[in-house]
């Protein structure tokens, strides 16, 4: 295997080379940004100390691909169309519904390579649930649009689309023992979504995750070259953070958490990747950086 290149600008290794060709003729897992136009989402912000919980309803996070019904089609987050079978989303209303497609605590996997396929099968669909959370063309607070949430998915009727359990906390104590309970069922954490919030496409305090540990995405620069027992193979990723709230993007090695197999074969530059970290450090840098996975349902952009 050819050594890879330390640094950004490189030419890439012949199987990296594949990947990246493999993503520019568009294939599922890893669509081009020009092929897509990414839907007006309402993004979430971390959970800190000093939260007014009374102001919030409550919801457990799911661990699955990010679904907008357009009112005609389903959309990534990225803005790729997913192939659903048609039995999938018959008679879903004209209006937009913002929500997950999830197949299980634990079954993140089985959600991805399921949502990716470009000829879907119904034996893998069958595990897939929509559960929706928001009505994005609602003109109501949040409050007011849970129940019309409701009645939207009483109508359509479907056991496959279901409506996010909202309910209230007594206060933090409650939320950490939620949190602790919801991670040892193998949840992934919580949501805090603003009751008197209207649905905006931004990323403000109006909605939260409560996780046992921080995470981000950032976007994949470059491949460096491992040395000692990673010689020859992937030694880490430079990513990039891209700017928010007046931040610059930020970029940075990644070098832990891979998998012998995703070392020898790693997300291919342009792609997306989430990453566990524990808090920044003084230039916004994150601490302990550490890969989880790749975000197929984030295009690939070009450098």
């Amino acid at each position: 295997m050819p050594a890879l290149s330390r640094r950004p600008a490189l030419i890439l290794p012949r199987w990296a080379a594949r990947l990246l060709v493999v993503a520019c003729l568009g294939m599922p897992h890893a669509a081009m940004a020009s092929d897509a136009i990414r839907p007006p989402l309402m993004l979430a912000n971390v959970y800190r100390p000093g939260i007014a919980l009374e102001d919030y309803w409550v919801s457990e996070k799911l661990d699955g691909v990010r679904g907008y019904w357009d009112g005609q089609q389903l959309l990534t987050r990225g803005g790729e169309r997913v192939a659903a079978p048609a039995w999938f989303t018959a008679g879903w209303p004209a209006t937009p519904l913002d929500g997950e497609l999830w197949a299980g605590r634990g079954q993140f996997s089985h959600a991805v390579s399921t949502v990716r396929q470009q000829n879907p099968g119904d034996a893998a669909w069958r595990r897939i649930r929509f559960m929706v959370f928001d009505l994005p063309a609602h003109e109501g607070t949040f409050s007011e649009r849970i129940p019309a949430l409701k009645g939207v998915v009483g109508r359509i009727n479907q056991p496959w689309v279901q409506a996010v359990a909202q309910h209230k906390v007594a206060g933090p104590a409650a939320l950490q023992a939620l949190l602790g309970k919801t991670v040892k069922l193998g949840g992934e954490g919580l949501m805090l979504h603003r009751g008197a919030s209207l649905y905006q496409a931004l990323r403000n305090d109006d909605l939260l995750k409560v996780k046992t540990h921080e995470d981000a995405e950032a976007r994949v620069l470059g491949h460096i070259a491992g040395r000692g027992k990673h010689a020859g193979r992937l030694g880490a990723l430079l990513v990039e953070l891209p700017a928010a709230q007046g931040k610059a993007a930020r970029r940075f090695k990644l070098g832990s958490g891979f998998s012998d197999a995703e070392r020898q074969q790693p997300p291919p530059v342009g792609s997306w990747v989430t990453f566990r970290y524990r808090g920044l450090n003084d230039s916004g840098i994150p601490r302990f950086a550490s890969f989880l996975r790749v975000r197929d349902d984030m295009p690939a952009t070009p450098r």
